[in-house]
């Protein structure tokens, strides 16, 4: 008879889930997002298809999918989109084969999108998706990220404030919101987070026969 004294986090098979990091500009998002692909080996980033020109140090399939507007229309008209959207001028898109794979297989993907691409994809994938969304301290702590190097002019950073202020007003279409008055504060809380909603019972799809297995009759 099989014996189990301990079962290892990577024993049962899970579904991957879609984890959504989103906040105004200025909040700290990328920050966040890269310290976590640096740190996890099991999150990886959602790569978009886009229209817009590659930039020098970029890598097609890395960074982006970049295709022509004809083709992203193609894969538009042909629904291969979780979610897509129009942003200065260009196009940009979430492939949904290669996502749909990859949750079956446990992986998980990081998404840093805005909270109109984070409807999109909760009203396709509701229950693989984890949305969270990061707030600045404060306004006038903002405004100083904003301002950043001092090259805007108020008029740009004003419409950059008002910009910030609106997507602000979307945190209630979050399953979570964290004050990053802090960054290894704000980056620990992200973390158990994540590992919060890995080990959701919804997910842990080997759960089933491990818990059969523990209920038969001895």
């Amino acid at each position: 008879m099989a014996h189990h004294d301990q079962v290892s986090d990577d024993a049962l098979h899970r579904r991957g889930l879609m984890f959504i990091l989103s906040s105004p500009s200025g909040a700290g998002k990328t920050t966040i997002a890269q310290r976590l692909l640096r740190s996890d080996g099991h999150i990886r980033l959602s790569v978009s298809a886009t229209t817009r020109p590659i930039r020098p140090g970029e890598t097609e399939g890395e960074d982006y999918h970049f295709v022509t507007q004809s083709e992203f229309d193609r894969m538009v008209e042909e629904e291969h989109f979780l979610e897509w959207a129009r942003v200065f001028g260009h196009s940009y898109g979430t492939p949904k084969a290669h996502v749909k794979a990859g949750l079956r297989e446990g992986a998980d993907f990081l998404f840093d999108i805005d909270w109109q691409g984070t409807q999109q994809l909760y009203q396709k994938l509701e229950t693989d998706v984890v949305r969270v969304f990061l707030l600045p301290p404060s306004l006038d702590e903002l405004r100083r990220r904003l301002t950043g190097r001092g090259t805007d002019s108020p008029a740009v950073i004003e419409a950059r404030m008002e910009r910030a202020q609106a997507e602000i007003s979307h945190w209630d279409g979050y399953d979570y919101v964290v004050i990053n008055d802090n960054i290894d504060t704000c980056f620990d809380k992200v973390v158990q987070i994540l590992a919060a909603e890995r080990m959701r019972r919804a997910r842990q799809t080997g759960l089933i026969g491990f818990v059969r297995e523990l209920t038969r009759p001895v």
